[in-house]
């Protein structure tokens, strides 16, 4: 397999993070997405949508979109729910992930963390603060009587909203404010073969 990604991004760092727990081997193409390097002709035939994380599969296929790689990994693993209704339940945080979390969270941390603050990003980033605490909030009581977002065990639902969710502050978000996501980090936190979001993966294929 061949990683696409840009070290930085919390979708890539979903993928990077379920391939570390499913100890698969993989060779690791880093890419700058601020200098358009998935904008080249190479890459845009590789995936017309030309974003990242974009994964090769051993036969040459290639993937893209996080959260759909993540499902075709997770498939018969221990990070994909055996019962129906907990597999709908991992659909529905997937659609929450990109539909309410990522357009506040991820997106004001983007802005504050690589981009200059310009007068319209200051504007809009009060309410995507607002939309981001709503969304925190929303996690956290749903994690209030449980250990994971879906059923008793560790899935991809929580590896795919750890991956911004972790580094909220650097989105301005103070994750003090929500004690049970916090108690679920650190469970995460401790999963085997955990990787830190700026890690670069320790072996090649």
């Amino acid at each position: 397999m061949r990683l696409y990604d840009f070290l930085d991004s919390g979708n890539g760092y979903k993928v990077r993070l379920l391939l570390a727990h499913l100890e698969i081997d993989y060779e690791f193409v880093e890419l700058d997405i601020l200098k358009g390097e998935t904008r080249t002709p190479d890459l845009l035939a590789k995936n017309p949508n030309g974003r990242i994380p974009l994964l090769q599969l051993d036969d040459g296929t290639f993937l893209s979109e996080s959260n759909a790689i993540l499902y075709h990994l997770s498939r018969g693993s221990a990070y994909w729910p055996e019962d129906p209704v907990h597999q709908a339940r991992v659909l529905q945080w997937m659609f929450f992930e990109q539909y309410n979390h990522e357009p506040s969270i991820a997106v004001d941390r983007f802005w504050l963390h690589f981009l200059e603050m310009t007068d319209e990003r200051r504007v809009q980033i009060a309410e995507k603060q607002k939309a981001g605490r709503a969304v925190l909030k929303l996690m956290d009581d749903h994690l209030a009587d449980r250990s994971y977002l879906v059923g008793d065990s560790y899935s991809i639902a929580d590896i795919l909203l750890y991956a911004y969710s972790h580094v909220a502050d650097e989105g301005g978000f103070d994750l003090g404010d929500y004690p049970s996501v916090q108690w679920w980090l650190g469970r995460v936190a401790q999963q085997p073969r955990r990787l830190l979001i700026t890690d670069r993966p320790d072996f090649q294929t």
